[in-house]
């Protein structure tokens, strides 16, 4: 490609076994001294905040924590973050835990540092005011937010994802240690895994897409391919769990840089209106999508498939289908359903979930033209 393109990378990385031991020396290099630690209630239980408190109180780091908000942080929840962080006085941010923990962070910081509420910051570039410097320690291989400057909070009236991006809510350190994964149970591991594979398929094809981000949309989608099998069967492996995270946040740089598309555009009215969890959305959905993009470019996923999955490119040239294929193996290694109506989804209700799915700002950019009509198209090839 020889488009022109600008390329960011404004969050540093550290990663290893072992680098959540240091969140103390590197809060204390970035300045910090009473962050908020923003973690939910299941890194409570599993011992994480513990540990990283006591690292960072040898550091001389005063943290303050918040565990209150759930799983797809809501504008209620992020406001709640606020309100109390505004009464703790802190000086910076910590996120701990998976894409929930580290959206709510970035969220809480918006709201923090320049007022008003989450849909003031819904699109990009709509903070006008510094924000406070955060860092991340992700638990999960999964959205990769702590690559990101979006945070993607629910509203809580309609349920609806909203993205909300600026570059000033980019974490200015990730520690990314593998060990933190291991007390996942096997159907976050699953759920997150394909989310994070979602993120490179799609970000490898979009509109958006860039020579250095398909860079890392490839490399993402060979590692989560060839690993999120291994990891679901030996969840001890440090080495599988080492790749997973890897490709996870290659992938939330893939992201940054050329967004998604028609699959997560019909996966989120899923999530809104039925409660079904993204990773299960996704996993019905990106096969149709896949074969549903390459009818209009039947080379379209070609390389991602020649370099992640050389033995199957030999075998044919219907790439979206090889894909399409090997995605459906890993949904049902992962033990999700196939269908929409396997989950609940109710056939008349299809045209109201395509009104809404057309209207995701993912949808744009999509690489295959893609509005209300198109997303009936895809609901009714996943019913």
């Amino acid at each position: 490609m020889t488009e022109p393109f600008t390329f960011d990378l404004r969050t540093r990385l550290v990663f290893g076994t072992g680098s959540s031991r240091q969140v103390g020396s590197q809060s204390h290099d970035l300045g910090f001294t009473k962050p908020l630690l923003v973690a939910d209630h299941g890194l409570l239980h599993a011992g994480h905040v513990d540990a990283v408190v006591g690292f960072l109180q040898t550091a001389g780091i005063d943290p303050v924590p918040f565990h209150e908000f759930d799983i797809n942080p809501d504008t209620e929840m992020v406001q709640r973050g606020s309100d109390f962080a505004r009464q703790q006085r802190i000086d910076s941010i910590i996120g701990l835990g998976g894409g929930s923990s580290l959206d709510c962070a970035k969220g809480i910081n918006f709201i923090l540092t320049n007022g008003g509420t989450m849909a003031s910051y819904r699109g990009y570039g709509k903070a006008l005011e510094p924000m406070l410097p955060m860092l991340a320690l992700p638990t999960t291989a999964g959205t990769g937010s702590e690559a990101q400057s979006y945070a993607v909070i629910a509203d809580s009236t309609t349920k609806m994802k909203m993205a909300c991006g600026d570059p000033k809510a980019a974490f200015r350190t990730a520690l990314l240690d593998p060990e933190l994964t291991l007390s996942q149970p096997k159907a976050v591991t699953a759920a997150a895994g394909f989310d994070a594979l979602a993120h490179a398929v799609e970000t490898a094809v979009t509109t958006r897409r860039t020579a250095p981000s398909l860079l890392y949309s490839r490399e993402a989608f060979r590692l989560l391919n060839d690993h999120i099998e291994i990891v679901l069967d030996s969840p001890d492996s440090i080495e599988a769990r080492s790749a997973m995270q890897l490709g996870a946040h290659y992938a939330g740089i893939a992201i940054e840089h050329s967004m998604l598309g028609a699959a997560h555009a019909c996966a989120n009215p899923l999530t809104a209106r039925y409660d079904i969890p993204h990773g299960t959305a996704l996993a019905i959905l990106l096969p149709c999508v896949v074969r549903w993009n390459a009818e209009a470019d039947p080379a379209l996923y070609r390389d991602l498939v020649s370099e992640a999955m050389p033995l199957r490119a030999a075998t044919g040239d219907d790439f979206g289908d090889l894909l399409a294929s090997r995605i459906v193996e890993i949904g049902s290694a992962c033990g999700f359903p196939t269908q929409l109506r396997n989950v609940g989804v109710a056939y008349d209700d299809l045209g109201a979930l395509a009104q809404e799915a057309g209207q995701q700002w993912t949808g744009t950019f999509n690489p295959r033209p893609f509005g209300e009509p198109e997303a009936l198209e895809v609901y009714r090839c996943a019913y």
